[in-house]
């Protein structure tokens, strides 16, 4: 399960002392563990601000769901939550401050025996050496980037030895990787007719790992790639690439990164030079703040163009237990529809919990707690059957390929892509 790395000290660089933890306490009291506490703390770290806080509040809901259906215990055990924020108003996202400042403050909780984190995968890159010295069980709901936990196609250099101090894993994800959803981008273009890409990305871990991977995969399927660079985030805007990619016969554009990076500026110019190209995002802007234009995303017509992949189905694609927690979820929040990243949220929960729960006494220890996550297999979920494997990649492969319709979301198909 554990594979031996080297550690080139990344951790150094990054443990920052005395900074303030972002985030509500709850009452997750610090108590001491060991075999046979009955009180053990999970936290989550997300970014509840800016853009992507719609998707992220949602997936705490879907946290606490999980833990209150279990009356906020794993067996005998009482399992406290705390819900802390990675991001600052300031910066409308998560910061390398904030996210540096929640691991360190888990991992002084001798407590702590799991962390739900981090929905963005440049944060993780900053909080995986720090939880990994300890160690405690980091579990992403939402990360994709491939160099994570693994140097397949996708990876930079480096990669993702230089995240592993300790020289061991304890970090895990249950949402599909890139070369998973690069696959599936570039599969959605070819069976919509592409034949000339154009990639930009926003030089993010996340996004520059997803453009090498459709890339890989675009060329795999015969199309042409004309294009595939970083941009500048803050830029005012971007029509000089966009003339560019016209020059170059762009029919298809895809972004590869996140909404508050200049999303929305970016496909507007973009569509502005190439009326009649088609356009296509990742999960990283599947949030209202890039598709609802009263929230200040894309216009309509923009929208009308664009299909977004997403590492999330429609409801009734999940298995009975999938749509279960969809009908419990609206219930319990009195909401008509739910965040397809809710569901993430509960899983993850669920997980901790089931896992503790088989443990009994050996949940307060935090190895045992690791171990046990690597062991998952023939896992039965909301999502469906998984297996975690050595890396902590999940199995599931499936991405949903949406369309945006009156500022909404809409489910268009599933596409069963396999890394490459």
């Amino acid at each position: 399960m554990k594979r031996t790395i080297v550690s080139i000290g990344l951790i150094c660089s990054l443990a920052l002392a005395g900074l303030a933890a972002c985030g509500d306490d709850d009452d997750a009291d610090e108590e001491p563990t060991g075999s046979g506490a009955d009180s053990v703390n999970v936290y989550s770290s997300l970014p509840l601000q800016g853009a992507q806080r719609l998707q992220t509040l949602a997936m705490v809901n879907g946290i606490k769901l999980a833990l209150e259906q279990r009356d906020g215990k794993a067996g005998r055990i009482t399992v406290k939550y705390t819900s802390l924020d990675d991001s600052t108003a300031q910066a409308g996202t998560w910061t390398p401050e904030a996210t540096q400042a929640n691991a360190r403050r888990v991992a002084q909780d001798d407590s702590a025996i799991a962390y739900i984190g981090e929905f963005n995968s440049g944060a993780s890159a900053i909080s995986i050496p720090l939880l990994n010295e300890v160690p405690i069980a980091q579990i992403s709901p939402a990360n994709t980037a491939v160099g994570l936990t693994s140097d397949e196609p996708g990876a930079d250099e480096g990669e993702p030895d230089k995240y592993y101090p300790s020289g061991e894993r304890h970090y895990l994800r249950i949402v599909p990787k890139d070369t998973i959803q690069g696959a599936a981008l570039a599969t959605v273009m070819s069976e919509d007719g592409c034949r000339t890409a154009g990639i930009l990305h926003d030089k993010e871990v996340y996004g520059a790992g997803l453009a090498r991977n459709i890339e890989s995969s675009a060329k795999e399927l015969g199309l042409r790639v004309a294009a595939n660079e970083g941009i500048d985030p803050k830029a005012p805007n971007f029509r000089s690439l966009a003339s560019a990619l016209e020059s170059m016969g762009v029919d298809c554009f895809v972004f590869a990164g996140v909404t508050p990076n200049g999303a929305v500026q970016l496909f507007k110019d973009v569509s502005a030079a190439l009326p009649d190209a088609k356009l296509y995002g990742p999960d990283g802007v599947s949030n209202p703040e890039f598709f609802v234009a009263d929230e200040g995303g894309i216009p309509a017509d923009v929208a009308a163009k664009v299909k977004v992949t997403v590492a999330t189905l429609s409801p009734d694609q999940y298995p009975p237990e999938g749509r279960r927690f969809f009908e419990d979820y609206m219930e319990t929040y009195g909401v008509s529809s739910v965040d397809p990243y809710a569901i993430y949220g509960y899983e993850a929960m669920t997980l901790v919990l089931d896992t503790c729960e088989r443990l009994g006494p050996d949940c307060s220890d935090r190895q045992a707690m690791i171990d046990a996550l690597f062991q998952t297999r023939g896992r039965e979920s909301v999502l469906g059957t998984y297996d975690i494997d050595e890396n902590g990649d999940t199995t599931i492969t499936d991405y949903g390929v949406y369309t945006i319709k009156d500022g909404e979301l809409v489910f268009d198909q599933t596409i069963e892509a396999s890394g490459s």
